[in-house]
C-alpha cells in the first residue's frame, strides 16, 4: 500500500512498517511486536508468583517498565504516522493499544493494577492479519452469526432458568432457614445456581429431607438444562441458510485515514472513507 503522497517520505516508510504486514519490514515489525507482547505478559504472570516475586521481583518490574516504554513509543509512533490520529486513537485497535500501556501507569497510583497488563494479549489478534489467517476469521464470523440467530431462543431459555433458580432458592430459604446456612434469599439463589450448573462448591448444603429432595431434583435438572443452549446453537449452525461460498480474499493493507481493513484485491480506494489506497 502506498502512503499518501502529501506525507513526508519518512512518514510513508514508517507507516508501511508499522501498519502493513505485506512487506518484509512490516512483517518483521509485527512479529517482533507479538514476541514483545508474549514476553511482557509472561513477566506479569511470573511476578504474581510469591516465591519468584520475592527473588526476582525487582528485575521483573524493570522488564515490565521496559516493555511499557517500548509500547508507549510504538503507540506514539502510530499516532504520528497516521493522517488522523484521533480516528486511530478512538478505533477498537487504538483503544486496545492504549490499554496495553495504561495499567503500568495506573499502578503508580493504584497498587496491583499492573496485573491488568494481561489485556495486552488482545493485541495477539493481529496474528490473523500477519500470517494471513483470514479463513479462521471467516469461521469465527460463522459462529457469531449462529449465536446472533439464536439469541432470542437463548434469551427465553435463560429467563426460564433464572425463574427456576429464584423459585427453588426461595423454597430452600423457607425449608432450610438460616440455621442450615441459607441465611437469605440471595444466598439461597446462589446455592441454586451453583447446584444447577453442577459445580457444587459444598459451602452450603441442605440438611432436611425436603431440602435434600429439592436439591436432588435441581441436580437432575442441571444435567438436562446444560445441553439446551448447545443444542440451540448447534441446530442453527447446521441449518443451511445460504449456499456455501468461498471465503473472500483481501488486500493486506490498512487505510491511512480511517484504519479500515478487508479491502478487495482490485480496490484502489478505501471502502469506508473513499481515500486512495
Amino acid at each position: 500500500m502506498e502512503a499518501p503522497r502529501s506525507q513526508p517520505g519518512w512518514k510513508q516508510k514508517a507507516y508501511s512498517i508499522i501498519f502493513e504486514s505485506d512487506t518484509p519490514a512490516g512483517r518483521a515489525f509485527d512479529i517482533a511486536l507479538l514476541w514483545a507482547i508474549l514476553l511482557s505478559v509472561l513477566a506479569v504472570m511470573l511476578e504474581s508468583v510469591r516465591s519468584i516475586n520475592a527473588q526476582y521481583g525487582t528485575y521483573l518490574r524493570a522488564i515490565e517498565w521496559l516493555f511499557t516504554a517500548l509500547f508507549m513509543v510504538e503507540y506514539i509512533a502510530r499516532l504520528v504516522v497516521v493522517r488522523r490520529p484521533l480516528t486511530y486513537a478512538l478505533s477498537l485497535l487504538g483503544i486496545i493499544d492504549f490499554l496495553a500501556i495504561a495499567p503500568t501507569l495506573v499502578s503508580l497510583v493504584v497498587a496491583g493494577s499492573q496485573y491488568l497488563l494481561v489485556i495486552r494479549t488482545l493485541r495477539l489478534l493481529r496474528v490473523f492479519r500477519i500470517f494471513k489467517l483470514g479463513r479462521f476469521v471467516g469461521e469465527g464470523e460463522f459462529i457469531v452469526r449462529a449465536l446472533k440467530a439464536s439469541r432470542f431462543k437463548i434469551l427465553v431459555f435463560l429467563t426460564a432458568v433464572l425463574t427456576l433458580v429464584v423459585v427453588i432458592g426461595t423454597l430452600m430459604y423457607v425449608v432450610e432457614g438460616g440455621q442450615n446456612g441459607f441465611t437469605s434469599i440471595p444466598k439461597s439463589i446462589y446455592w441454586a445456581i451453583v447446584t444447577l450448573t453442577t459445580v457444587g462448591y459444598g459451602d452450603i448444603s441442605p440438611v432436611t429431607v425436603l431440602g435434600q429432595s429439592l436439591a436432588s431434583v435441581l441436580m437432575i435438572l442441571g444435567y438436562a438444562i446444560i445441553a439446551v443452549p448447545t443444542g440451540i446453537v448447534s441446530a442453527q449452525m447446521a441449518t443451511p441458510a445460504t449456499p456455501a461460498t468461498p471465503a473472500p480474499t483481501y488486500k493486506q493493507v490498512i487505510c491511512h485515514v480511517c484504519q479500515a481493513t478487508e479491502h478487495r484485491p482490485e480496490a484502489e480506494f478505501c471502502w469506508r472513507c473513499g481515500e486512495k489506497l
